[in-house]
Order: structure tokens, then C-alpha cells, then sequence
């Protein structure tokens, strides 16, 4: 294989000067990632968290993502600096390269399941939306964050007991699961069961561009109107002021059957109906969460094929600077997510306006009154 299994303990020799050139450029570009990651993804929570008015579904599993990709730049991240630093080399024990492997690994399955659920959800929220405001409770939500992470852990425990392997990969600069020929390894399994969740949440948001396309066109809510016998009115749109007039004296004829009447009437009052406003604001947070599935696939996707390259080629070569640049890009995506939401979410632009300085703020455009001139 072209993979480095040993574990060095010191860098080889003296570096030569475009070495240390990569070396430093590879220092300052993850030191921006993690600072970018770090800085963006506390303000989202901070965010999140003290504002009322964003304590809903998507939103709790917004500041579930920002929170596991604060503790991936903060934990992980570091590691890798230092292992740079070193001559691309691990200097701690063999159990903390085992630790350090498996919450990346966890991280990045936790991304995965994450977004396949939010997907789900933003379906739900379009196309079932009674069933979707009745049910998507703050438990509800902590139910499904639960669920997503014991499933993270699931996939990610059992290399450490080498079902698989957990290793410092030189050409990567990090301890992460080492991929290696299917016949040889279990690491197949693993990358099939990513691939088909980044592939079904697709499929997901296919189908919710399918049924708002469908539905573009929304159809007014008809009143259905009352049926009168003698200026008694009844039916589904009845009130119920006939019946009382009736009783009262005022009516002729046969009493009207207003129960059904007012039962109809109430259910109607009682139904959940997804207004235009409302449909909107759903898809606004549709379109921002489609937004980071797709970078995550962007910059997670060169990676994986590598992977795939090394499980089904035997003996291959992967090129050092296309390994590179793949590994760098997955380093990447854990800083975009707060950069996609300011850009595309107003809530969210607009909390981070208020806690801004006055001297930050953008003064918002008064209009100009009509004058003439005398």
C-alpha cells in the first residue's frame, strides 16, 4: 500500500527550503480554518441560545452541528498543527492516536446523519406541515440529536477495537480510520454506509424541490357557504346565529341542523394552514440548510473517492498533492457552516447586527420626504 502505518516519532532530518515553505503555508492555512471554525461557529450557538424567537426545530439542530464542529476545530485540529509542525509525525502514545481517530471519524458521520435528518425535516415542514408543527417539540428534538449521535458512535467504535484500523496516516498528517484494500480490511462497509447517507439526503431534497415545483401555485382556502331553508341557515358555513334566533322566536319553519354547522365550523378554525409568510420563512431555512449539505458534499466527496480508490485498487498510488489538497478541503468544511448561515439566514444577520457596536451597525436608509422648491 502507499500509506505510511508506522508511527514516527520525530521529523527526518533537515527540511529543505520548499519544504518548510509547504510546512508554514500548511500552519497558517489550518490556523485560519481553525480561528474561522472556532470564532463563527460559538457566535451561532451564542446566537441560538439567547435569542427566543430562534428556539425552534431547525434551529436546535443548527447549534447541534455548530457545536460538534467547535469541538472537532478545538480538539482535533490541534493535533494535526502539531504533528505539521513535527515533520508530518506523531509524538504522543498509540491510545491517543486511537482517541484523536475516532472523534474525527465520529464527527464526520455525525455531520452525516445530522443533515440526512434535517433534510427529512425540512420535507416535513413543507409538504406535512400540520403533522410538522404539532409534533417537532424542543423533545422531540432532543430525542432526534440523541438518536443522531448514538449513531455517530456506533459507527465510529468499533475500529478502535481494530475492526478496521485507527492510525497516523503521514501522507494526511493525522490519526483517521486507514482505508486499505476491501480483501483486507473492513473499511468498505464503513464507506458505504456514508455514501448512501449523503446520497438519501439528496434524494430528500429532490423530492421537496419536486413537490414545491408541484405545488407552486397555491390555491386559495374556499369558504364553504351555509345553506338556508326560510332564512335558517345552516350547513358547513353556519355560524349558529340562525339556531339561536330560531329558539329565541324569531324563526319560521323547521329548526335548522346547526350542530353540524358549528362542529364543521370549529374544525376549521382548528386546522393548521402553512400561510404564504410562512411558507417563505420555510423555505429560506430549506434553501440554507440545502446550501451546507452541498458544500459538505463538495468538500467531503475528493476525500472519499480517494478512499474508494485505495478499498478497490490494490497497491495504489494516490498523488501526493491531490491526497493533500482532499484532506485539506475536509478540514475546510468545518468552518462554512457559520459563513452560509450569515450570508443566507436574515434571523440570524440580524442577532449579529444587534450585539454589534454602534460604530459597526449599517445605518438603514431613511426615506426622503417630497419637498418643492419655492
Amino acid at each position: 500500500t502507499t500509506r505510511t502505518t508506522e508511527q514516527p516519532t520525530e521529523g527526518g532530518g533537515a527540511e529543505s527550503p520548499s519544504s518548510a515553505v509547504s510546512t508554514y503555508i500548511k500552519l497558517v492555512i489550518l490556523g485560519l480554518i481553525i480561528c474561522i471554525s472556532l470564532t463563527g461557529n460559538l457566535v451561532v450557538s451564542l446566537l441560538v441560545l439567547r435569542d427566543q424567537a430562534l428556539h425552534k426545530a431547525p434551529y436546535y439542530f443548527l447549534l447541534d452541528l455548530c457545536l460538534a464542529d467547535t469541538i472537532r476545530s478545538a480538539i482535533c485540529f490541534p493535533f494535526v498543527l502539531v504533528s505539521i509542525k513535527n515533520g508530518s509525525a506523531w509524538t504522543y502514545s498509540v491510545l491517543s492516536c486511537k482517541v484523536v481517530a475516532f472523534m474525527a471519524v465520529l464527527f464526520c458521520f455525525h455531520a452525516a446523519f445530522m443533515l440526512f435528518c434535517i433534510s427529512i425535516t425540512r420535507y416535513m415542514a413543507i409538504a406535512h406541515h400540520r403533522f410538522y408543527s404539532k409534533r417537532m417539540t424542543f423533545w422531540t428534538c432532543v430525542a432526534v440529536v440523541c438518536m443522531v449521535w448514538t449513531l455517530s458512535v456506533a459507527m465510529a467504535f468499533p475500529p478502535v477495537f481494530d475492526v478496521g484500523t485507527y492510525k497516523f496516516i503521514r501522507e494526511e498528517d493525522q490519526c483517521i480510520f486507514e482505508h486499505r484494500y476491501f480483501k483486507a480490511n473492513d473499511t468498505l462497509g464503513f464507506m458505504l454506509m456514508l455514501a448512501v447517507l449523503i446520497l438519501a439526503t439528496h434524494v430528500v431534497y429532490m423530492k421537496l424541490l419536486l413537490f414545491e415545483y408541484k405545488h407552486r401555485k397555491m390555491k386559495p382556502v374556499q369558504m364553504v357557504p351555509a345553506i338556508s331553508q326560510n332564512w335558517t341557515f345552516h350547513g358547513p358555513g353556519a355560524t349558529g346565529q340562525a339556531a339561536a334566533n330560531w329558539i329565541a322566536g324569531f324563526g319560521r319553519g323547521p329548526m335548522p341542523p346547526t350542530l353540524l354547522g358549528i362542529r364543521q365550523n370549529l374544525h376549521n378554525q382548528n386546522r393548521r394552514l402553512l400561510g404564504m409568510e410562512e411558507f417563505k420563512a420555510e423555505k429560506k431555512l430549506g434553501r440554507m440548510f440545502y446550501v451546507i449539505t452541498l458544500l459538505f458534499l463538495v468538500l467531503w466527496s475528493p476525500y472519499i473517492v480517494a478512499c474508494y480508490w485505495r478499498v478497490f485498487v490494490k497497491a495504489c498510488t494516490i498523488p501526493h498533492r491531490y491526497l493533500s489538497t482532499t484532506v485539506w478541503m475536509s478540514f475546510a468544511q468545518a468552518g462554512v457552516n457559520p459563513i452560509v448561515c450569515f450570508f443566507l439566514n436574515k434571523d440570524l444577520k440580524k442577532g449579529l447586527l444587534s450585539h454589534l457596536p454602534a460604530c459597526c451597525r449599517t445605518k438603514p436608509h431613511l426615506p426622503r420626504e417630497p419637498y418643492c422648491v419655492m
